[in-house]
This record gives structure tokens, C-alpha cells and sequence, in this order.
């Protein structure tokens, strides 16, 4: 949904957009990055020193609830850490590296098939779908194969 979709939404629930939270919403839409709440909360600092972390949790709470942003926790990859995003037209899968953090956004019609394919198969009308997947990056599977033979080498040693 794009910004000025959620400021329609945020005027028919009846919350007034307040300079404060269209900031935040403006970082969570803009940054192209997935933001959690402290990272989220030092951006807003930058634009508004008055902003305190009160009001980004609030705000928040206040775009989940109006279901206008996902907050998502990407595979659990930075612990419990949460990441928010306003919610797009079009499903989209998250892909994680497990080793590096990278995310990737992965669009395509596959998603749209396996929605379609579950809600024929289990006569199940879908709301809402998140897909994340988690593996290894190009970079990443280079340095964990070097990593694997350097233990394997080191395990060969240890057992010689």
C-alpha cells in the first residue's frame, strides 16, 4: 500500500496524522530497508529530535493494529529483533541469508500460484500470506565452503 494509501486508511479510522508519525511512516516506506523500532526510532532523531521512542512504539502498535504496516521477525535472524514494512500491493517473499543478514525481496507469479493452489486444496480463503525463506548467499556459500574444509582439514589433523 503505498504511503498515501495509509493516510486515507489512517483518516477513515479516524487518526489524525501527526507530523511525528508521518515521519515514521515516510523512514518505514522510503528507507528500502527492513527497519526495526531502535533503528527506526535513531532515523526519526535525525528529522526530529523531539521524537522519542514512546511515540515510534505507539505508532507502530497504532499501523500494525490498523493493519497498515507488517512487522516481521525475518527468520529470527538478529534474535528477536522485528522489522516493519508498509504493506506493498503485491506479495512478495523475503529471502534471508543466514549467515550475513541480507534480504531480498523476491516477486513473482509463483507466489501468486502456491496462494491460488492452497486455497483450492484446503478450501481456504487467504488474508494474509508471509513467506520467508531462509539459506545462504553467493558470497556467503564461498566463505562457509571454506570454512566446512578448513574444519575438515583441522578435524583430519586433530584425528592423524
Amino acid at each position: 500500500m503505498a504511503v498515501s494509501g495509509i493516510k486515507d486508511s489512517l483518516k477513515q479510522q479516524g487518526v489524525r496524522l501527526t507530523r511525528q508519525r508521518k515521519i515514521l511512516l515516510d523512514l518505514i516506506d522510503q528507507s528500502g530497508q527492513h527497519l526495526d523500532a531502535e533503528r527506526l526510532f535513531q532515523l526519526a532523531r535525525e528529522r526530529d529530535p523531539k521524537i522519542n521512542r514512546v511515540t515510534v512504539y505507539r505508532t507502530l502498535k497504532l499501523l500494525k493494529a490498523g493493519g497498515l504496516v507488517d512487522e516481521l521477525d525475518l527468520m529470527h535472524h538478529d534474535g528477536d529483533q522485528h522489522y516493519y514494512e508498509t504493506r506493498l500491493k503485491q506479495e512478495h517473499a523475503h529471502v534471508i541469508c543466514l549467515r550475513c543478514g541480507k534480504i531480498e525481496e523476491f516477486f513473482g507469479d509463483l507466489l501468486q500460484q502456491m496462494r491460488e493452489q492452497i486455497e483450492s486444496h484446503f478450501g481456504f480463503k487467504i488474508v494474509l500470506a508471509r513467506t520467508e525463506v531462509g539459506g545462504y548467499c553467493s558470497h556467503c556459500q564461498v566463505l562457509r565452503a571454506k570454512e566446512m574444509e578448513a574444519l575438515s582439514a583441522e578435524s583430519r589433523r586433530s584425528h592423524a
